[in-house]
């Protein structure tokens, strides 16, 4: 009976020994990943990866840090403009969380190029760029750890909401200095500033109505384009699909868009508003018929024309919308 002890002893210290050790063997494969990525992040903010890095240090075990992954396609030949616009926002986003006070081991942000790591494409069956990964510490990536790309815009700042949703990571996001508005700002009053000297006596095109009027025309198109959506979302300017190269100039949703749509529809507004100042114009003015009967027909045209499009496009974001003008 006294033996009884002393076997249950060596079985734990038989069973215990090859845990224990296979336990150290994983805490010695976890510090060197963390240690490797770290050296990384502290020369480049976003570490670029091919596949065998992407599969070492992001898709095996073990690992106690999130990885976000931008799939990308930034070599010139692939003529990926949103791409390169996706990527310097992302670069703001990295240098943010790697130059704060905050940084810690707990992620970091990573870059798979098509043309450096085609296999991690092919493994996860992605077909598009760019598109924004969360590769959690614990678990495979969820739903939500595909960021909406279409829907919020490539934007630092939401990207960072996004980061803190799936990470508990906030950042505090740091835009380089950008001197464009000051110097537009300046260049503005200037010029005002030399026409008030130029023409000081004589100050009657301040009470010109029709420079007002185009400039809150101008005003008016901008906004109801989606100009001040772009600037609060910052989405990608068009969508090339990186297969078959077609480009998209219109999201196929109602709840984004494209810079370019947002000048279509510019376009399109502006081309009704000059027909119906021209009907206008052809009902009202003093000159000869021939030429009212003219800019009567190029009014009715214009307005046609571009409010049939313009149609066009609010159908083909409202699918299932059983009207049309023209088109």
């Amino acid at each position: 009976m006294a033996a009884l002890p002393v076997l249950v002893l060596l079985l734990l210290a038989a069973w215990g020994g090859p845990h224990a050790a296979g336990q150290k063997r994983k805490e010695m494969v976890l510090s060197e990943k963390v240690n490797q990525l770290m050296e990384w992040a502290s020369k480049r903010s976003v570490i670029r990866m091919n596949g065998d890095k992407f599969r070492r240090l992001v898709k095996a075990p073990p690992r106690n840090y999130s990885v976000i992954v931008m799939f990308t396609a930034l070599q010139p030949h692939r003529q990926c403009v949103v791409c390169k616009q996706a990527d310097e926002e992302y670069q703001i986003l990295a240098n943010s969380w790697r130059y704060s006070s905050a940084f810690t081991n707990k992620i970091f942000f990573a870059m798979v190029d098509f043309d450096e790591g085609s296999d991690v494409f092919q493994m996860l069956n992605m077909n598009s760029a760019p598109t924004f990964i969360n590769f959690p510490a614990k678990g495979k990536p969820k739903r939500g750890d595909t960021y909406e790309l279409q829907v919020r815009g490539f934007a630092a700042e939401q990207l960072a909401r996004w980061v803190a949703d799936r990470t508990d990571v906030s950042i505090r996001v740091i835009r380089p200095p950008n001197y464009a508005g000051p110097l537009m700002l300046g260049l503005l009053l200037a010029v005002i500033g030399g026409l008030v000297y130029l023409r000081g006596s004589n100050l009657d095109f301040l009470y010109n109505k029709t420079g007002w009027a185009f400039a809150a025309l101008c005003f008016v198109l901008a906004m109801t384009s989606g100009q001040m959506w772009n600037h609060i979302r910052g989405p990608p300017y068009a969508h090339k699909n990186p297969h078959t190269g077609q480009v998209s100039y219109i999201h196929g949703s109602s709840q984004a868009q494209f810079v370019a749509e947002t000048h279509i529809v510019l376009l399109f507004n502006g081309g009704v508003t000059l027909g119906m100042v021209l009907l206008h114009e052809a009902a009202t003015s003093d000159m000869d018929v021939g030429k009212r009967k003219i800019m009567c027909i190029a009014g009715i045209g214009l307005v046609v024309v571009f409010f049939s499009w313009l149609l066009s496009v609010f159908k083909s974001k409202y699918h299932g919308y059983p009207y049309r003008y023209v088109v």
